[in-house]
């Protein structure tokens, strides 16, 4: 008797939820919530988390919504970050150990209000932005040291390494990259670390010096995921900078870098170009010789000229090939009241992994208020950091809380997935007039919705970043699933949504 009311109770139980799911759909039990970070551009909330939850339900209002459909998605993400270049490591190794400690946590821890910063990208040997100028093998003028015997990581010891100890004792997984600004000059045309070009001749123990740094960083406990070829390769007139013609490239890639990593059993990745948007023939003619394609990952851009575009152009002539974007300036005027947040958002977060990159690197990650050190004779006078260091006093400059809206959340191995573009066609339901029970469908040419892009992480969290780059308030329509949330964005306004 007690087995046949177990049996009965427990049909029963069944069949009620059945009942319940189909009455309650999962779809129509609590609305989920998002939670948003806000930066303004009267600095009254700067990457801020608002107190208020948006919840998504019903659509109640006019307008076209941001579509995000995680059905289809496009591109891995590596990460976020900015160079750290010997500048930086100069001032952020003077200052106290207590302070250099909260503010590389600040950086690249991921807890609390910390922003996470994922991506590194470091010089390989001195850049524009150094006291001084030195590579890994510098020699008496007239010498020449074919086997690399007096190979050194040298100055890097003083500062670069110490410091990025300390940041992989925050962040062990954080992805590093290196670009080379020159080659030692006794390996040059010229024998200057300024302009001229790499010697035939030497294009076999440069490949090699590539080798020597990589290993020697590696028993640092740096392990570089990938290099570029070449700083800015049609650029002669920083201090120090090497032009390199992409025939040239081409053959150094080919015939010596390579076969130098497969010899070595370098796992490094290999990234041509790292130059300027204007120039998209300059990889796509290197990637055009199989042969060097082979060993090649990438291209690697910049955005002091050209449209950023250029890189879905290289994604389209080549999609086996990954987009990189390692650099780019950002200032703000010291002590300025208002932040202009939304147009380099747009530019450089959102447009530039809409257009296929993997990463964001900005340049530089700190200066002193002066905006020193810099080369003397072609150095960048004007390259603020992201944070500005005095002594022990941290300033939090542009970058910092562009690069914050997609670092702290966008982790390594989200991917991009579809959300409305403002030129998309859009689809708008609206009430007819005489008979209201009526819905009509108009098809809109251009949705005007706000940038945008957006990513799902590896737990299935989605992020929204949208820039109002307006004169005047805007809603955010967001539709995801059928259902939608709304909220409002003032001009000149950052946000960063999750769910």
């Amino acid at each position: 008797m007690m087995n046949t009311i177990t049996e009965k109770t427990a049909v029963g139980l069944i069949a009620l939820c059945v009942a319940v799911c189909i009455i309650y759909p999962a779809s129509a039990q609590a609305p989920r919530e998002i939670e948003s970070w806000v930066t303004t551009a009267d600095r009254t909330a700067l990457f801020q988390q608002q107190s208020r939850r948006i919840a998504f339900g019903k659509e109640d209002r006019r307008g076209l919504p941001v579509v995000v459909d995680d059905r289809q998605a496009f591109q891995p993400i590596d990460g976020f970050g900015f160079a750290m270049t010997e500048g930086s490591a100069f001032h952020l190794n003077r200052m106290s150990a207590p302070e250099r400690k909260k503010i590389l946590e600040k950086l690249f821890a991921t807890t609390g209000d910390n922003i996470g910063v994922s991506y590194i990208r470091l010089t390989l040997g001195a850049s524009d932005l150094n006291n001084f100028v030195y590579s890994y093998n510098d020699l008496p003028e007239g010498e020449t040291d074919y086997e690399l015997k007096k190979f050194s990581l040298g100055h890097d010891y003083d500062d670069i390494i110490p410091v990025m100890k300390e940041v992989l004792a925050i962040a062990p997984g954080i992805k590093v990259m290196a670009s080379p600004w020159s080659a030692p000059a006794w390996m040059k045309t010229n024998n200057d670390v300024r302009d001229g070009f790499l010697r035939k001749e030497c294009y076999g123990v440069y490949a090699r010096y590539f080798v020597r740094y990589i290993e020697e960083m590696k028993k640092e406990g740096i392990t570089v995921d990938l290099v570029t070829i070449q700083n800015e390769p049609l650029n002669s007139r920083n201090t120090p900078s090497m032009p390199w013609y992409f025939q040239d490239q081409e053959e150094f890639v080919r015939e010596h870098l390579g076969p130098a990593f497969e010899k070595a059993g370098i796992g490094t990745k290999i990234v041509v170009f790292d130059h300027n948007c204007d120039r998209p023939d300059y990889p796509l003619s290197i990637l055009s010789n199989p042969e060097t394609a082979r060993y090649i990952d990438g291209s690697a851009f910049h955005h002091y000229g050209g449209y950023i575009s250029s890189m879905s152009v290289v994604h389209a002539a080549r999609p086996d090939k990954n987009i990189y974007f390692t650099e780019q300036m950002l200032t703000e005027r010291p002590g300025s009241t208002a932040i202009n947040i939304a147009a380099p958002v747009k530019r450089l977060l959102i447009d530039v992994t809409r257009n296929w990159s993997r990463n964001v690197v900005l340049w530089n990650f700190a200066a002193d208020p002066l905006n020193d050190p810099h080369t003397d004779n072609g150095g960048c006078s004007m390259c603020q950091g992201a944070i500005s260091i005095d002594g022990d006093s941290v300033t939090l400059n542009v970058a910092y809380y562009a690069i914050a809206h997609a670092s702290k959340f966008v982790r390594p191995g989200s991917v991009r997935i579809s959300s409305t573009h403002p030129f998309d066609t859009g689809v708008d339901m609206t009430q007819d007039e005489e008979r209201p029970e009526v819905r009509r469908a108009t098809v809109v040419t251009h949705s005007e919705v706000l940038p945008n892009v957006a990513f799902k992480t590896p737990e299935g969290k989605i992020i929204l970043i949208v820039a109002n780059n307006t004169w005047s308030d805007n809603t955010v329509k967001i539709q995801h699933n059928g259902l939608f949330a709304y909220d409002r964005l003032p001009p000149g306004a950052v946000a960063t949504y999750v769910w």
